[in-house]
């Protein structure tokens, strides 16, 4: 499984997480009761439609407490749905990078065991050649064998480098499950359907995440730090992968340009390159779209507000104040 692999089935099973949070809590509402809105008590606590379902449950400590755990946070809230998604991609993380590769990593050990033992002993024998054509065979074979030793020492190489990318990968995903279950709690206590500042938003969003806080958005907040931590490690790995094989390619240069090896090695830089490059700027764009989702938030966050007041001209001349109320 390659980390951009990796990357793409984590958006995609956390939107159809949060798609299917939406879907099924749609029909849930609370009621508008932060002071200031109309002033109005009959407007102010008309229902508004919300995904979050309102809850019982309204114990910070708890809530953070529960969520140490995989989903936990959500299943303490009322949100299942939500909650079974982020503890069944963790699960499969886990399985992946603590059991799988671990799995990997000691049979590429047993395959690479009877290619050791054929190094050393071909060793013997070209120690103990008494003529050349002997010496010859011997050379061969030692090198053939050493070969395949390198070449299960590469894919050792890049299995434990995927490994850690993979498990940083799960840990911004614990860290999202975390945020979200915050602001879980934050909008059940202190939802607010005011107008919030377009420019405020943006200049908090300088900070990553900062904006989507400001706008009470911690989930996607969460989501912004998983991909940032789990961009930034996949391209610390992948460059280290480019350094590792750079090196061999140097060597290759001198000794045999045009060989076999030498192609199959720039094959591995390019591609390692390629897929640090391609974080890289993965990385830029999810920046951006941090900064236009906290500031199209702040736009739409009196969307769900009940009293909705415009001046609009009139055609006799002058202007005529107008209000709706949504039901």
């Amino acid at each position: 499984m390659s980390n951009r692999l990796l990357a793409i089935i984590l958006f995609a099973c956390l939107a159809i997480a949060t798609g299917a949070g939406a879907q099924t809590d749609s029909t849930a509402s609370i009621r508008v009761t932060q002071k200031g809105v109309t002033g109005i008590e009959s407007i102010d606590t008309l229902t508004v439609n919300e995904w979050d379902i309102p809850t019982t449950h309204n114990s910070l400590p708890l809530t953070m407490l529960f969520s140490i755990f995989p989903g936990g946070g959500q299943y303490y809230t009322g949100h299942y749905v939500r909650g079974g998604f982020i503890t069944g991609i963790e699960a499969l993380l886990i399985y992946e990078v603590y059991i799988n590769k671990s799995w990997q990593k000691d049979r590429v050990y047993e395959q690479a065991k009877p290619f050791q033992d054929s190094v050393a002993i071909m060793n013997r024998k070209i120690m103990e050649a008494d003529n050349r054509d002997s010496l010859q065979a011997y050379h061969e074979k030692r090198q053939e064998y050493a070969n395949r030793v390198r070449e299960l020492s590469d894919k050792k190489m890049e299995q434990e480098d995927l490994r850690t990318a993979e498990n940083a990968w799960l840990f911004g995903l614990h860290l999202y499950g975390m945020f979200d279950a915050f602001g879980i709690w934050y909008n059940n206590n202190y939802r607010s359907v005011e107008l919030r500042s377009m420019k405020k938003a943006l200049l908090w969003g300088i900070i990553p995440g900062f904006g989507q806080m400001y706008n009470g958005e911690f989930g996607k907040a969460g989501l912004l730090y998983m991909s940032i931590i789990g961009a930034t490690t996949s391209i610390r790995t992948s460059q280290h992968m480019v350094n590792y094989y750079l090196k061999r390619k140097h060597m290759l240069a001198d000794e045999s340009p045009d060989s076999e090896e030498y192609e199959k090695i720039a094959e591995r830089v390019t591609y390692y390159r390629k897929n640090r490059n391609q974080y890289i700027w993965g990385m830029a764009l999810i920046y951006l779209y941090s900064l236009a989702d906290a500031a199209v938030d702040a736009l739409l966050s009196d969307f769900d507000n009940p009293l909705h007041l415009a001046v609009l001209p009139r055609l006799e001349g002058g202007a005529q104040a107008m209000f709706s109320v949504d039901f």
